[in-house]
């Protein structure tokens, strides 16, 4: 899945696209980065998860956690009736609509079809 982002990334910025991340991307990426890799995680110490989200917030502007994130959140949720661990994309959903983004590029792209707000694109249909 690494070259697919790699590639979509490159395409995106050769575009002069905006590319942005949210705290809650950073976080997520922590936690995966320092988990076992026995439990599905990358087995990377703290040390070199600190680089690494050194090199994602050099590489995409960090859009800023606001209270309004969390109202719109509350909307979303309950226009969608949104439950369980989808609650955290309706979270990057909020975070988006609060900073004016529309596109979000996720393999998990057929979590966030309900939401009509943003439109989400697979790295690997980015040409």
């Amino acid at each position: 899945m690494y070259d697919d982002v790699a590639r979509s990334v490159s395409i995106l910025a050769t575009r002069r696209d905006e590319l942005h991340v949210v705290a809650q991307n950073l976080i997520e990426f922590w936690a995966v980065a320092t988990r076992p890799i026995i439990n599905n995680g990358l087995g990377l110490n703290v040390a070199k998860t600190e680089v690494e989200v050194s090199r994602l917030k050099n590489l995409f502007a960090l859009v800023p956690d606001t209270p309004d994130i969390f109202s719109e959140w509350e909307r979303i949720v309950r226009q969608y009736q949104v439950s369980g661990k989808q609650v955290h994309d309706a979270r990057l959903v909020a975070a988006m609509q609060v900073h004016g983004l529309q596109n979000l590029l996720t393999f998990n792209d057929n979590d966030f079809k309900r939401f009509t707000e943003i439109i989400a694109v697979n790295p690997q249909s980015v040409i």
